[in-house]
């Protein structure tokens, strides 16, 4: 008894001392920051935020405190911007002092800041400028990527044959026909649809990318101190990442074992020059450890959002076969029957072009956008953000800000077209991001989504197992990023 006595005293202090350091340091952190809800010791505000629906809750937050407030995902604190005025303002008025790369736990949990998109500093401006310049190279906003991606439109086109009509789950499919295009650039080869391996790929990235979309990824981000250590579905989006690395790494080392300097191959190649040319350089940025995650950053993102785009976008026009009729009907008109679609044809297709930005603003594929940090103190709006802050710009919010759609929470191709049937821009179009960490794939992105897209419509029409009305177009999780709902299709040949 004497020696629990013992025990519990020591403890009890300790657990006293680590809740008034913890009180201390929310009070002095949250001094200078945007308002925002009261946080706890330790979990923060993690009462106030369902993880089922965080997004959903931090606009709810964001009702109350307005377009700049604070939360605490645990011990975090987090600024958090809605809304366009307030991102275009942070992200481009102050982008040089909004460009860190803040954290996404479950992907720092494999990248530690390694890598072109979660590096920060020197490190991701050499990597960045470097993977922009080499994917040009590789025929990035070319008409060599544009007759690739065509290539590929024709195998995705047979497999649509394939299925003879009936309902299929069109996931992997278009995550197929999607990853091909950045395979072909990143490792020089392009994988069959039924390649046990390049399925088993694409099953461990939609399976890591889901992960982050959950409620155990949403609380991962709160708590990940504590549950990297404990069993749950984070092991299971941890080992994905593992099997993607190791992945990565073979084609490195068969790359390296069949290295031409003067012949690159791919991009894998150009990095393996460029470090052969900085070798002598103590402060270089390219080694292993960056090629390696450089190269899945690649994979990864040139594969999941352009995929997940197009999957939300055909369930759009299984619901709203009106639409799909008019584009059919652009699509003869201007392209006709008889020759593969082409990327110019698009200035003459405004319909189908509204389309397209209406299904990626409704998507709103990373909702949540990625996590940014200030790169010194920083005076905004008032507030002083000292250097280190994380910010999370919310590009779901501007993709949805009733100041630029009239209808916000609708699937309107009108926010497209003005009253000649014309197309119009419109500033708070920011699926890619804005400012100086804005994705630099989008010019990549934007030719998929044409091309795939109008090839599979000028050969075929969609077909849904159920009635129009059945058709549920909300998502199925928003975290970081937006899953739609699980679907079934048809694909049935034009008359």
């Amino acid at each position: 008894m004497l020696s629990s006595g013992l025990l519990l005293g020591p403890l009890f202090f300790y657990l006293s001392a680590l809740v008034v350091f913890s009180v201390w340091k929310q009070r002095k952190v949250r001094s200078s920051l945007p308002p925002g809800p009261i946080p706890l010791p330790f979990i923060g505000n993690y009462l106030q935020l369902n993880t089922e629906k965080m997004y959903d809750s931090l606009m709810k937050i964001g009702e109350k405190y307005g377009p700049v407030f604070t939360v605490h995902l645990g011990q975090r604190a987090v600024v958090v911007l809605t809304g366009y005025e307030a991102v275009k303002e942070a992200l481009v008025d102050q982008a040089e002092e909004f460009s860190g790369r803040g954290e996404q736990a479950t992907f720092d949990w494999l990248f530690k800041g390694f890598g072109v998109i979660f590096s920060n500093g020197e490190r991701s401006r050499q990597l960045r400028r470097f993977s922009i310049t080499t994917l040009r190279d590789f025929g990035l906003g070319r008409r060599s990527i544009e007759e690739r991606i065509q290539e590929e439109a024709g195998f995705l086109i047979e497999a649509c044959q394939e299925t003879k009509g009936a309902p299929i789950d069109p996931t992997f499919i278009l995550s197929c026909t999607v990853s091909n295009v950045i395979c072909s650039i990143v490792f020089g080869d392009r994988y069959e649809y039924k390649d046990k391996q390049f399925l088993s790929l694409l099953r461990m990235m939609l399976g890591s990318f889901q992960f982050v979309c959950t409620a155990t990824g949403q609380l991962y981000e709160m708590f990940s101190g504590v549950m990297k250590h404990l069993p749950g579905p984070q092991q299971q989006a941890f080992k994905e990442l593992k099997g993607l690395e190791a992945f990565i790494t073979e084609k490195v080392q068969q790359n390296q074992a069949t290295l031409d300097p003067n012949s690159p191959r791919n991009f894998i190649d150009s990095f393996l020059i460029k470090m052969q040319e900085e070798k002598e350089n103590p402060n270089t940025e390219f080694f292993i450890r960056n090629l390696i995650m450089t190269t899945l950053n690649l994979f990864v993102a040139g594969t999941e959002t352009v995929s997940t785009t197009l999957r939300y976008g055909f369930l759009l026009l299984m619901k709203y076969p009106g639409v799909e009729a008019k584009i059919h009907e652009e699509i003869d008109r201007v392209i006709g029957r008889n020759r593969s679609p082409k990327f110019q044809d698009k200035a003459k297709m405004p319909y189908t072009e509204a389309v397209i930005h209406e299904i990626q603003r409704f998507a709103n594929t990373i909702a949540m956008g990625v996590s940014r940090r200030v790169t010194r103190d920083t005076k905004f709006r008032g507030y002083l953000l000292s250097k280190g802050t994380e910010v999370y710009p919310i590009l779901g919010s501007v993709l949805r800000d009733p100041n630029f759609f009239a209808c916000p929470e609708a699937f309107n191709p009108q926010h497209f077209l003005d009253e000649k049937g014309q197309f119009k821009k419109n500033d708070a179009f920011v699926p890619f991001s804005i400012g100086k960490r804005y994705c630099f794939g989008e010019g990549l992105a934007r030719m998929e989504l044409f091309l795939f897209l109008t090839t599979i419509l000028q050969n075929f029409h969609f077909q849904s197992p159920v009635p129009k009305e059945a058709i549920d177009i909300s998502p199925q999780m928003v975290g970081f990023a937006t899953i739609p709902r699980s679907y079934t299709i048809s694909f049935l040949p034009r008359g």
